[in-house]
């Protein structure tokens, strides 16, 4: 059996739901060795080896984007580019924000959208509760960010009236759903399956609750 990152990731992406664009797999295996590459200095991430990053970050993120709404996506905490930069890959008519505070990531994030020829993706260097987007976002996504509520306070002011919050979790944090503001809720709960691996994974949906008065 060939065992090499390229037939790994094709076999893996061929058990999602939906096929990627053409070029997008080689792209993911840029931004892994990119990733790699820059791990050794900026220490990106605890995944080290790339075979391990294929399933841990690129799958991880690829398996939400059936769940994406709208145009207009933002990433909060985005860190080394997760899940934003393999769902820009998936989704080239779509428009990604990159968000983070941390300045060796905003770096790293800038040279892998030059080297990657990324052109639906922008970065902001900045807390969230500070950024300000005048249009908002139709998706709001975040990846092992803080917890439930404080992301919704700390971002919900670049949520649209019709948008969501896609937060990516581990184990289903049962004890963060009653810390939600008054105005959002809980819409659904998605135990998601990533080929290749072996651990749990929850997406939940948040949305605005319309006026009841």
């Amino acid at each position: 059996m060939n065992n090499t990152l390229s037939d790994q990731l094709a076999r893996r992406t061929g058990e999602l739901p939906f096929s990627l664009p053409p070029q997008a797999e080689q792209k993911l295996l840029d931004f892994i060795a990119l990733l790699e590459k820059w791990n050794h200095a900026y220490n990106l991430t605890a995944v080290r080896q790339p075979a391990q990053m294929i399933p841990r970050h690129l799958l991880d993120s690829l398996v939400v984007v059936p769940y994406l709404h709208g145009q207009q996506i933002l990433d909060v905490g985005s860190g080394p580019g997760l899940p934003g930069i393999p769902l820009a890959l998936a989704c080239p008519d779509r428009q990604f924000t990159l968000l983070d505070s941390n300045g060796k990531k905003i770096r790293f994030l800038r040279q892998a959208l030059a080297e990657l020829g990324l052109e639906n993706v922008s970065v902001v260097h900045s807390r969230v509760e500070q950024f300000q987007s005048s249009a908002g976002f139709d998706t709001i996504i975040a990846r092992a960010y803080a917890t439930l509520g404080e992301l919704i306070r700390g971002a919900r002011h670049l949520c649209r009236p019709d948008g969501q919050f896609l937060v990516m979790k581990g184990a289903c944090p049962v004890a963060e759903l009653d810390d939600l503001p008054d105005d959002f809720e809980l819409d659904t709960i998605h135990r998601l399956t990533v080929p290749g691996l072996d651990a749990e994974r929850h997406l939940l949906v948040v949305r605005h609750v319309a006026d009841r008065q």
